[in-house]
């Protein structure tokens, strides 16, 4: 049985005072699955709201998911009839630290967007060694299932990544991990689909930003050649510095709008691009250099071709 009315030190709030509108926070990005919560609440509760709901005992059927930006498919961040944590709140309520020298890093509330990382990094000529490949995402969300990324295969995903992190576990307590301290922690919410607390902030290792980027896409039409590609450039040294495999449908005009590569095993006429549904399969790659080292620059081109 729900508690009517749930009460919190200095607070009261009522289940049956709710007014149920369609919020943001009531649905996956993909607005398929919509649960309502009965409270939602910002992050700077959140150690007391778990506690309290915590305190609650098992006989309480209540229950507290964080949500970040939104991006679950399957309603891991709603909480129907419960509460709410609106994890981006931490955004306006705690800064972003960046720390330069030898083994540089940022220090971030979880809530925090990875575009907004990256951009805040960037003033010191620094970035995260490993992102996803679409970056309004929260730093709290991606820790939660892994990070993976184009870099992974060098870096590992965003998770390998991670010096440290504050958690707020199920009891509402708030710990400070590493992979010294509190290690067992650290290790089960970095990718641990948040079954073992919530992350409230986290400390990224970070490394120099390239000065620029050759950004390179191969289209491929046989699918085992195609991952036989990708397997020899993610073992191979010194090649990418970003490799990403992706599924795509044959679209009209396709090539008018990729600058695209073809292998002359597998030749793909501009000609089949005039209907579309036809599966393709798509390599994109990226090297860093420095566009005033000719050496460097000379090694980029011999790796593009």
């Amino acid at each position: 049985m729900l508690p009517t009315p749930l009460q919190f030190p200095g607070r009261r709030w009522s289940f049956h005072s709710m007014t149920y509108r369609r919020l943001p926070w009531t649905s996956d990005t993909d607005t398929i699955t919509s649960h309502q919560p009965s409270f939602t609440r910002p992050v700077t509760d959140v150690a007391e709201t778990v506690r309290h709901v915590f305190q609650l005992g098992p006989g309480s059927r209540l229950t507290v998911a964080a949500r970040g930006h939104g991006h679950s498919l399957q309603g891991q961040a709603q909480a129907a009839g419960g509460i709410v944590v609106r994890m981006e709140s931490l955004r306006r309520a705690q800064e972003m630290r960046v720390h330069a020298g030898d083994e540089p890093y940022v220090d971030a509330p979880a809530g925090a967007l990875w575009i907004d990382v990256l951009k805040e990094t960037l003033r010191h000529g620094l970035s995260p060694k490993s992102w996803t490949d679409y970056l309004h995402l929260t730093i709290g969300g991606t820790l939660s299932n892994a990070g993976i990324s184009g870099q992974a295969f060098r870096h590992g995903p965003q998770i390998s990544n991670v010096r440290r992190v504050e958690v707020v576990t199920g009891k509402g307590e708030v710990f400070n991990c590493s992979p010294t301290h509190n290690a067992d922690l650290f290790h089960g919410v970095l990718g641990g689909l948040g079954q073992f607390g919530i992350i409230t902030r986290a400390t990224i290792a970070l490394e120099p930003a390239p000065k620029m980027v050759k950004w390179i896409r191969v289209l491929y039409s046989d699918f085992t050649i195609f991952t036989e590609d990708q397997e020899m450039l993610i073992s191979s040294k010194k090649t990418f510095d970003y490799i990403e495999g992706f599924v795509i449908k044959n679209k009209t005009g396709l090539l008018n709008i990729w600058r695209s590569s073809f292998k002359p095993q597998d030749p793909v006429q501009a000609s089949r691009f005039n209907s579309e549904g036809r599966t393709l399969y798509c390599l994109e790659m990226t090297k860093n250099f420095d566009p005033n080292d000719p050496d460097m620059a000379m090694q980029v081109e011999r790796t593009a071709t």
